[in-house]
């Protein structure tokens, strides 16, 4: 007998088990000695027709939870418009709104804000408007019932000429903690060219009306470890790739969390690439025992192998996270004991809303999706201007058919 026939017949006698009680069973997933461990009523509930023949999906949902619950499963509505000031103005650019908290009796959100329409990076960059988010400062409203909003101005400008934050400041979050008030946000220094490095500036303030004294320098830069290839303006073209922040962070967001501050941001890499989850899009954390920091990057970044926009909260003594938009792992919402570890706790059907601004009077141990019920999100009326809408979610729990019964079914 040949070697090659003599290891077929050992990995095939170590590959057929039984299931024939409630015990735990081994199947042979390999030759390398990795095991899977099932129950018959795994076996059951999963559907499969033969342990003795499991498919690569098989040997995956073997692997999932051993009580796969629906908690985390969420739908999210159709977009809704608001009134007041945020109703879509033609000219005018409102997005990216951050979460809401209330003070005063009134609900309180920042934005991106700028006029104008875009003109891209084919014309004269320095005068030009390159993107929506380009040219913008950050701008306050205020509402009683989170349906109609009064505009109360100006909260953050750009930078003067020179400093790090002089062509546009958007995408911003609040933070509250022990009574003062922080904003975090994006910044870009002219000229803005399609090779610029994002950073991330901070602002902070005794009450939500301001006035907001902002940080010197930003808070958090992008790696510094890729390398460009040649000097012609392509993002796409390098020698080496670098971290995967090694070209914009993008998109932060700070919370308070074990007795320091965890500030979540996009990454984007140079070179990004297309992959089969989309744009190569992942999530970082950055560490400080201070609100103005300093803030150190987590070794373990990245924290996510997906995502867009960040929207994270705090659950059950960790933090919770809907990815949305590009990656393999995209809308899923995931959870993390320590704020760093993240497993899937469900996938979703898609998340119509973006940059979604969270209300942060929500209950969030009420149960984990609490906090997604109601929130801001922004729509694109057209290329050059956008708005902020009403996003709303609900729990589904089951799927009934007309006319059958719906008994405590949500």
């Amino acid at each position: 007998m040949s070697k090659r026939n003599a290891f077929s017949i050992v990995l095939m006698t170590l590959l057929v088990v039984g299931c024939t009680s409630n015990t735990k069973e081994k199947s042979k997933e390999d030759a390398n000695t990795n095991t899977i461990e099932y129950t018959a009523e795994q076996i059951d509930h999963l559907g499969i027709t033969d342990v003795n023949h499991l498919s690569a999906a098989s040997k995956r949902a073997l692997k999932w939870p051993t009580e796969l619950g629906n908690e985390w499963f969420i739908e999210f509505g159709k977009l809704e418009p608001l009134k007041g000031d945020f109703a879509y103005e033609e000219g005018v650019v409102r997005r990216d709104p951050s979460a809401m908290i209330k003070e005063n009796g009134k609900y309180y959100v920042w934005y991106s804000r700028s006029t104008g329409k875009t003109q891209g990076f084919a014309g004269d960059i320095e005068n030009d408007k390159v993107f929506p988010w380009d040219r913008c400062d950050i701008w306050y409203a205020t509402s009683e019932d989170g349906i109609t909003w009064k505009e109360e101005g100006l909260a953050v400008p750009r930078g003067e000429k020179g400093a790090y934050d002089d062509r546009s400041v958007f995408t911003v979050e609040i933070m509250k903690h022990e009574n003062k008030y922080y904003l975090c946000y994006q910044t870009v220094k002219s000229p803005y060219n399609v090779r610029v490095k994002n950073q991330v500036g901070l602002a902070w303030s005794d009450s939500p009306d301001g006035p907001w004294t902002k940080s010197k320098e930003p808070i958090l830069s992008p790696a510094d470890n890729g390398i460009w290839k040649g000097e012609k303006q392509d993002r796409h073209a390098v020698i080496k790739k670098g971290d995967f922040d090694s070209h914009k962070v993008h998109d932060p967001c700070i919370l308070p969390f074990k007795g320091k501050f965890y500030l979540y941001y996009k990454g984007e890499q140079m070179g990004e690439e297309i992959t089969f989850g989309g744009r190569q899009i992942r999530h970082g954390v950055a560490i400080a025992d201070n609100p103005l920091g300093p803030y150190i990057k987590s070794p373990y970044n990245p924290i996510s192998n997906s995502g867009h926009e960040i929207c994270v909260w705090p659950y059950n003594g960790g933090i919770a996270a809907l990815i949305t938009t590009d990656g393999p792992e995209k809308n899923t919402i995931q959870w993390a004991p320590d704020g760093i570890n993240f497993e899937i706790m469900s996938v979703l059907k898609g998340v119509d809303a973006h940059a979604i601004g969270l209300n942060r009077t929500a209950d969030n141990e009420k149960e984990p999706t609490e906090i997604l019920r109601w929130g801001l999100s922004h729509i694109y009326n057209n290329g050059d201007y956008q708005s902020i809408m009403r996003f709303t979610s609900h729990r589904k729990t089951s799927h009934t058919a007309k006319g059958e019964s719906k008994e405590d079914k949500k």
